[in-house]
């Protein structure tokens, strides 16, 4: 379908890749892949006829069409619903030609353009368009609205929404996750599965590219490579390659343990069985891929405030919003190693609740009926020794472009050599002249790298952190998850990559209907939440388009609250039992505890002395001629002491979940 043969391009004088061959065949859905600067976007391009090759050939059939996701969207007074429709090009000709048919009187050529409607499913476009828009997260009452009324990242949503709506043999979506929140992710990574046309995508989301692509194409070193699977194959491949090379394979050893010691460490606190299974399953997960990222130019860690308080921060019964509440009577109470994932969809009140605990947001007053006499809803507490590290989604936007990323962190920290900027800054790949380089000449990337190492640095003991992985790359969005897991203070995110929530966080809270309330599921709980009951096919059209029925809905009503109630709410003991079934299950609550109790004591216990034998095990001296009695000792402790920990750890599991169901 797509022929590359010994393709180079230049940008400029940079040449981006040489001497590149490869075919994707019909059907083929293909996550192209590579750092920032490498030229994926510049290949797209090439695809579609703006650039031109320097040397070799692409050769596709004259006849294919190609939808692509454009990146920028005019702030016209054209109609939202009738711009995405407009993506359906076949029905966007036909629709004309019957409105001059119409105009000029022409029943006869209006019979003949009424049928060919009807061949090209033309009749459905309305509802199609509408499917996709609330897919991606549009009110009915905004199908009417101006382009120009939206901001540019929701312009780039109903740009996405045109994309999905073209009937094409090629789709090039280009970051398509980039304006969108976790709930419309699931639903694209849904109509997606179910689109039968031939992909490439370009992503910096792991989950995403898992859930969507059956080839990586890798732009690496000014090649571009294909490879058979998804991104987590494609991963497994990589490492292999790379512990060829015995400086990689040591490296990757170090942190393969560093793996394992965090998960020992996380399965010894875990308070809920089930995230307590998602979290480590996620965890091990990370153990096969740490390998193929020890080639990455980024190394860093977040550092902690000397002291800390508990609580840290706490909102008590609050309203919070702009004018009128957005949340109402919020509670939350965040404490030293708290690790929470918000979730929400667009729009819940994320963001506001982010800027209400970091004080940028003022607690809104209520106008009648004060609850005391200052008229605010609550109070705002902050521990003595709070120190707040808040990343916000506009932080980027608020960096001084005018100066150096030397002169940045010397601001923050006027007694710091230039060679201790240089080192910490090295961790995020500033290195050599790139510290004396202006901000403003840096990419998206680069600037939101030097963001979060402006907020690591004021050493926070809460991190408040809202979508830090835009415009990340995939290592520096592994290096900001394995940060976060080393990091000792508490964390509160909002991100939509999937990923990194799954590693980074203990628990979740949900923002819905204006109320904060605890999360009792793991991420794919939460995407049963958000999708309805299934996707159903692509209905009869020119081109295979995706899913013509909707696969998300705005939750509200009685249904809403019995979805809510099942999913979210914690159960209700007592509430209409009898005293004696009540003292029953209280006493069995009570016994469980206990006993998960002396279960965490007694793994806390065996790790660490497994610590102790692995710590031992790393001296070379037990290595010489073969290794002798003290290794086969240090080995056999090792083997009992890991046996013993993952039998405890079932059987905290197991008992954790009895505690769950009382």
């Amino acid at each position: 379908m797509l022929t590359f043969a010994n393709l180079a391009l230049r940008r400029g004088t940079l040449l981006l890749f040489s001497d590149v061959s490869f075919t994707i065949h019909k059907g083929r859905k293909v996550g192209l892949i590579g750092a920032n600067g490498a030229g994926k976007t510049s290949l797209f391009k090439l695809i579609t006829g703006e650039l031109e090759a320097d040397t070799g050939a692409l050769d596709f059939p004259q006849n294919m069409e190609i939808s692509y996701l454009e990146q920028e969207v005019a702030a016209t007074s054209e109609l939202a619903l009738d711009y995405v429709k407009s993506g359906d090009r076949h029905w966007a000709r036909i629709d004309q030609a019957i409105t001059k048919a119409e105009q000029d009187g022409e029943f006869e050529k209006l019979a003949t353009l009424h049928e060919q409607m009807d061949s090209i499913d033309g009749y459905t476009a309305n509802a199609r368009a509408e499917q996709l828009m609330m897919g991606l997260g549009f009110q009915v009452d905004e199908f009417s609205e101006p382009l120009s009324s939206f901001s540019g990242g929701w312009r780039i949503r109903l740009n996405l929404a045109r994309t999905l709506m073209s009937p094409a043999d090629l789709l090039l979506l280009d970051e398509p996750t980039n304006h969108l929140d976790l709930d419309a992710i699931m639903w694209l990574s849904s109509w997606i599965k179910q689109y039968h046309g031939s992909m490439i995508l370009i992503s910096h989301d792991r989950e995403f590219l898992d859930e969507t692509v059956n080839t990586i194409a890798y732009l690496y070193n000014k090649s571009i490579e294909l490879f058979s699977g998804n991104f987590s194959q494609f991963e497994i491949i990589k490492a292999a390659r790379l512990a060829e090379q015995q400086s990689s394979y040591v490296k990757q050893q170090r942190e393969i343990r560093h793996m394992q010691d965090f998960v020992r460490r996380f399965r010894a606190k875990a308070t809920k069985a089930r995230q307590a299974q998602s979290r480590i399953k996620a965890l091990e997960r990370m153990e096969v891929i740490a390998p193929a990222h020890i080639d990455s130019p980024f190394s860093f860690q977040i550092p902690t405030a000397e002291k800390s308080s508990d609580p840290l921060l706490l909102l008590d019964q609050c309203n919070l919003g702009y004018t009128n509440p957005i949340l109402s009577e919020v509670a939350i109470s965040l404490h030293p190693g708290d690790r929470i994932g918000l979730l929400g969809h667009n729009g819940a009140g994320k963001t506001t609740l982010m800027k209400s605990l970091s004080g940028e947001l003022p607690l809104l007053k209520k106008s009648v009926e004060a609850r005391d006499n200052t008229g605010t809803i609550g109070r705002r507490i902050e521990g003595e020794n709070l120190q707040i590290g808040y990343f916000s989604q506009h932080q980027v936007d608020d960096l001084d472009l005018g100066i150096t990323p030397l002169t940045l962190i010397r601001r923050v920290d006027p007694k710091l050599s230039d060679q201790g900027i240089r080192n910490y800054l090295g961790g995020f790949d500033f290195k050599g002249d790139r510290v004396n380089e202006l901000i403003n000449i840096f990419s998206g990337g680069e600037k939101a790298r030097l963001a979060l190492a402006l907020v690591a640095y004021s050493k926070p003991n809460l991190l408040l952190m809202d979508e830090p992985t835009n415009h990340l790359d995939i290592d520096m969005r592994q290096a900001l998850t394995v940060a976060l897991q080393t990091f000792d203070g508490a964390i509160l995110l909002i991100s939509h990559d999937r990923h990194l929530l799954a590693n980074a966080v203990d628990s979740f809270l949900l923002l819905d209907r204006g109320r904060l309330t605890e999360f009792n599921g793991d991420l794919e709980d939460y995407r049963r939440f958000v999708l309805t009951d299934g996707i159903k096919t692509p209905g009869a059209g020119s081109k295979d388009n995706g899913p013509r029925e909707p696969v998300t809905k705005r939750i509200t009503g009685e249904s809403a609250n019995k979805k809510h109630n099942q999913q979210v709410t914690k159960p209700v003991v007592g509430t209409t039992s009898s005293n004696r079934t009540n003292n029953a299950s209280g006493k069995q609550a009570r016994q469980l505890k206990t006993k998960l109790r002396t279960l965490e004591t007694q793994l806390e216990r065996l790790n660490r002395k497994l610590g102790e034998v692995e710590e031992g095990l790393t001296d070379s001296s037990l290595y010489e001629n073969g290794g002798g009695d003290d290794l086969q000792s240090l080995l056999r402790d090792q083997l009992n002491l890991k046996d013993q920990i993952g039998e405890l750890e079932e059987s905290w599991l197991e008992m954790s979940t009895m505690l769950e169901a009382i």
